[in-house]
Order: C-alpha cells, then structure tokens, then sequence
C-alpha cells in the first residue's frame, strides 16, 4: 500500500510537469500560425517579432523552472520531507509546535529554491523587454514582505487545522470550513486597507476629467461609485490593469496608474464599465461562493487522509499531523485540477457577459481598443493554443472577446 502511495505521487508530480511542458510546446507551434482577422492588426512586423521573443523567452525560462521545482519535490517525497518531519521531532512532539516549525523551515527553504528565478525573470527577462521599473530595494522589501505574509497565512491555517482535529477528528470539515471562510470573507472585505498598503500607494483620484466620466458612466449603468483610488504601480512594472475590490460600503476601484498613462479617458472608462458589469452580475459573490465550496471539499477530504498513517509512511515520515497533510496536497492536485478547469469555464462566460454589459451602455468600441492597447503595450500572447485555454485561461482570448463584442 505505501509503495503504491508513493508511485501515484511520484506520477502527479511528474504528470503535472509534463501536462505544463506539453502546454508550453503547443503554445510555441501555434505562435507561428497566422493571426484571426479580429486582431490582424495588432502587432506591427516589428512589434510582433519582439512579441514573439518575449513570448518563446518566458515559456523556455518557464519549463527550465519547471523542471527545478519538479526535481525539488521529487527530492522532498524521496526523503527530504521525512528527513525534515523526523528531525523536527527531536525539537518537539508537540503536534501545533512540531507542525508550526515545518511549515516555517519548509516555507524558507522552497522560497530559497524559488528565488533565484525570480531574481532573473525581474531583473533580466522583464527588463531586457522593457516592463521592469523595480529597484533592488524594493524588490527585497517586496520578497521579505510577501514571505512573512504567506507565513503567517500558512501558521494560521495550520493552527486552524490542527486545533481543529485535536478537538473533534470526525468535525474537523465543518470546524475549519468556517474558521477559513470567516477569514476569507474579512480578507476580501480588508484586503485593501490590510495588505495592498504592504506594497503599493493607494491615493484617491483626483477631481478632474477621467473622475466625472467615470462618475458620469456609473450614473448611467445606475451603479453607485464614490472610492476610486490610483495605484502607484509603476514603480514595479509598466504593465496596466484595473480592478474591483471590496463588498458594500469597502467596494473600491483601484486604477493602476500606468493604466492611466497608456489609456484614453473613454478607454478607461470602457475597462471600468466591463469591471461594473461584473459587479452588476454578481460576479464576485459567485467567485468567493465557489471558493468556498471548494475549501469545503478539501477540508471533508483531508477528514479522510488524516485517519491514515499509512499516508506518512509513504514517504518515510513518522505519522505527524503535517506528514499526512503534506501527502494530501499532493493527491489532492488532480481533484484541484478538474475544480479549476471548471471553474475556468464559468469565469471565461462570466467575461463574456462583463463585455456584454460594457456594449450594451455604449462602451464596446472603446473596450476593443483598450484591450488591444493593453495586449500590445504588455507583448501578451495573441495565439494560445486551444487546450491551453481550455484548461489554464480564466478569460477568452484577445480574438474571441473581440469576435463578440463586435458580432
């Protein structure tokens, strides 16, 4: 049986790989087919060929990094995790204390792993195309910061977990389900008073052109907007966006500021009016919903796994609370998997009908060129292959998007 445990881990690691690999080789054939009437324009010659080297660039430096996270986890499921797991408990036998500690040595190390590649995709990569503006400092405070974030979100799921288990094993689905939704709702309530200030100014909009048409705009969809702030992000990358965050009285319109620079006032106005659409469908509450059913699954399904030694023995740990959660989320991939690619094809229809609102109050016009602006000024890839949307894209492509708002 533990043996094969192991090999059905041992095979989602590596079929995880060779699924992204595959992605990757797809998306680099159909990059040389022609474009779709919709965006036959797009790219300049030159223009396009700079694309097309950005593009090829990220996805060899994506499989390259690929294939050090897989060699990494092969190394923790082949002894690193029991090496780690057994040795923490000569510290403590504790279970909070003993699962705390491994998540923090586990944490620190997988962060190591992961840094040097971050390190050149900013500095190297994202510069030699013209997208980075972050200063070694900031890129420091930026890592340290998110680190103790994820820290601490990892210790208070754990702290959850195990508590949870300790109290009653046979409730812990329905224990830690509400605890996490609790936290995840205050999360999307506070995320931009709580933790967008960690890395980013946010300032109000000033009163002046873009501000009355957006109010105008917002009278108009019948859709009341008073916090609408600019987001200094410029001084990380050159890329645009713009989102909507919050719920009640906290929603708040965060513009990013290169958006603004590299977008007209109807453009602007036109990605405002498809983020409204999403909020006027209830978009939003139906995401935070289905994360919550799923966070459901999960927990029900880690009840069953954590009743099993025989699933830390599968690689070689004493059975700890962490050992067998560890093995979860390995086997849990596949299940994650078939949820997100689900999930994917209710938010790609979700996005067809946020544009679907932006046409139906004037604005598909101006939302066609923002998103080609966008698309172009971010080298984005035009061209995806059909399974990789299928399977990763949470939007429809540039093409498809255009094809309906213009049908």
């Amino acid at each position: 049986m533990e043996r094969t445990i192991l090999i059905t881990i041992i095979v989602i690691l590596a079929g995880t790989y060779l699924l992204e690999v595959l992605l990757s080789v797809l998306n680099l054939r159909n990059s040389r087919k022609p474009m779709p009437a919709e965006i036959g324009d797009l790219y300049t010659p030159d223009k396009r060929t700079r694309q097309l080297q950005y593009q090829r660039t990220n996805i060899r430096f994506g499989i390259l990094t690929n294939t050090i996270g897989l060699a990494f986890s092969l190394l923790m499921v082949c002894g690193g995790f029991a090496w780690l797991n057994n040795g923490l408990l000569s510290f403590t036998a504790v279970p909070l204390w003993h699962t705390l500690l491994f998540f923090v040595a586990y944490l620190a190390l997988s962060n190591l792993v992961d840094l040097p590649a971050s390190i050149y995709d900013t500095f190297y990569i994202e510069a030699k195309f013209g997208f980075n503006t972050t200063t070694p400092w900031t890129f420091a405070k930026d890592t340290v910061i998110s680190f103790l974030l994820s820290l601490l979100m990892q210790c208070v799921l754990m702290t959850v977990l195990v508590l949870g288990w300790q109290w009653q094993p046979d409730w812990l689905w329905l224990s830690a389900w509400v605890v996490v939704s609790i936290i995840m709702v205050f999360l999307n309530l506070f995320y931009p008073k709580l933790i967008v200030p960690l890395f980013n100014k946010q300032t109000p909009l000033p009163e002046g052109e873009l501000r009355e048409a957006i109010e105008a705009f917002a009278r108009k969809a019948d859709f009341k907007v008073e916090n609408i702030y600019v987001m200094d992000s410029s001084k990380r990358s050159t890329k645009a966006n713009a989102y909507f965050t919050g719920f009640g009285k906290r929603k708040r319109i965060v513009l990013y500021d290169t958006l603004i620079a590299q977008l007209t006032t109807d453009e602007i106005v036109a990605v405002l009016s498809h983020e409204i659409g999403h909020e006027k469908h209830r978009h939003t509450l139906r995401a935070l919903g289905s994360s919550l059913m799923k966070m459901l699954l999960l927990f029900v399904l880690l009840g069953v796994i954590l009743r099993y030694d025989v699933f830390a023995a599968a690689i070689g740990c004493y059975p700890t609370f962490v050992s067998k959660f560890i093995v979860f989320m390995i086997l849990y991939q596949p299940v994650s998997m078939i949820l997100s690619v689900a999930g994917n094809v209710f938010s790609r229809r979700h996005e067809y009908q946020a544009d679907a609102f932006a046409k139906e109050h004037g604005m598909g016009r101006q939302l066609v060129s923002s998103l080609k602006k966008m698309t172009v000024n971010d080298l984005g890839n035009p061209l995806p292959h059909p399974l990789t949307v299928f399977l990763t894209y949470s939007h429809p492509t540039l093409a498809e998007r255009i094809r309906h708002l213009e049908s």
